[in-house]
């Protein structure tokens, strides 16, 4: 059962002991930060920084200034939380301490972008942008991200990718200083929330026979309730029914149709460019969800197209999920088919290294051959060495 630790590319560059502390947890490979959104995280063991705060979503290498000359939209340079080719640099200590490479390529997820770009964002039924979610029925957006997945999943030496927020980004989103918990928004409603009204989105909703005007008005309606604290709405609920509960069968039908066939292009089109760029036994895996309406880094897919588009999935397994998300996959794979189930490994983010070996025993009964351990560079002395310990009881990596 192959397993690998999530990395940015800070908890490596400057730290001298990181890979061989990689390599002493049992695992085969490193998933390694290429192109990541902002973020500040915790460098527990690093001898120079504690805490690294990125600015911006960027490319962790030097971009290629040829690639996106004339280009309206491209990557953002990254600041002094990863200089240079600080993703090579990580990459080929790693390397040379036997480690695999794959790439971690962040997408559909970028609040620069939206801030510089205003027309890019996902736009809700209110009217209100969102600027860290790109939408990606705009053909410029579309092909900004395929041009991105190709140049970030494809770095040197790397032996594959993973793509993450490779589909529709939605409400739900960890945002400085949030204060949008004081309406509860159940699955349903996160739904309605994600919904785009930008220009090309109300075009396709009118292309399916829907007036986009009354899509919208249909979509506030229904949320109404909710913002006036009925908690009998069905808002709370879960799963695609509510979804038909609160909009009706036939409009949730529609908005389904759309987001689904524009985030089908994408992924293809995304999956294609990588290959083309990489050659040959280039492995390419995507973050994602089996219910296709669902929005975020592990964007909603349909488990049998995806199936036969990439070479597999890596699914968020952690706090008992491992049934719902490997299930649906197991019953299209083949005996290609990548699964990995991705596990939190950070006790302080909700995480449960204790029991990872049980957790991953049970995944592997539903059909995982692959593990993710999410984040070797997040987690504390302790957890390490109980991700360690659980590693080497299960026999997987370099403990077989």
């Amino acid at each position: 059962m192959k397993t690998s630790a999530f990395l940015y590319p800070w908890d490596v560059t400057g730290d001298p002991d990181a890979a061989a502390r990689i390599v002493g947890l049992g695992v085969e490979q490193v998933t390694l930060a290429s192109a990541y959104h902002s973020t500040r995280a915790l460098t527990p063991r690093h001898p120079r920084h504690r805490v690294v705060t990125a600015g911006h979503a960027a490319v962790l290498y030097p971009p290629d200034d040829t690639r996106w000359a004339g280009r309206e939209l491209r990557p953002y340079a990254s600041g002094a939380w990863a200089p240079g080719d600080a993703y090579g640099e990580a990459a080929a200590a790693l390397a040379d301490a036997g480690l695999e490479v794959h790439t971690w390529v962040v997408l559909a997820h970028n609040s620069r972008l939206g801030a510089e770009h205003p027309d890019t964002s996902v736009v809700n039924a209110y009217g209100d942008r969102y600027p860290w979610a790109p939408c990606v029925a705009r053909p410029a957006v579309a092909a900004y991200l395929v041009e991105l997945a190709a140049e970030a999943a494809v770095r040197p030496g790397a032996r594959g990718t993973e793509l993450e927020s490779c589909g529709w980004y939605g409400l739900a989103h960890l945002h400085a200083h949030d204060k949008t918990g004081g309406v509860g928004l159940g699955d349903a409603a996160q739904y309605l929330m994600s919904l785009c009204f930008c220009g090309v989105c109300r075009e396709g909703y009118a292309g399916l026979g829907t007036d986009p005007d009354e899509l919208a008005a249909a979509v506030r309606s229904a949320l109404e309730p909710l913002w006036r604290g009925r908690a009998d709405t069905g808002a709370a609920g879960a799963g695609w029914a509510a979804v038909e509960k609160l909009l009706g069968a036939d409009l949730a039908a529609v908005t389904l149709d759309w987001r689904g066939r524009t985030a089908r292009t994408l992924q293809e089109s995304a999956v294609a460019a990588v290959r083309a760029a990489a050659g040959p036994g280039f492995q390419v895996l995507l973050h994602a969800d089996p219910a296709p309406y669902r929005t975020g880094a592990n964007a909603g897919v349909d488990p049998a197209h995806i199936l036969g588009v990439a070479d597999g999935v890596v699914l968020p397994c952690t706090g008992g999920a491992a049934e719902t998300m490997l299930s649906p996959f197991a019953a299209h794979r083949t005996d290609a088919s990548v699964l990995a189930a991705n596990f939190t490994v950070v006790s302080g983010m909700g995480g449960s290294p204790a029991t990872l070996a049980e957790d991953a025993a049970r995944a592997r009964a539903l059909g995982a051959g692959e593990l993710r351990l999410y984040h070797a560079g997040l987690a504390s002395d302790g957890d390490l060495t109980a991700v360690a310990s659980a590693l080497s009881r299960l026999g997987t990596g370099r403990h077989i």
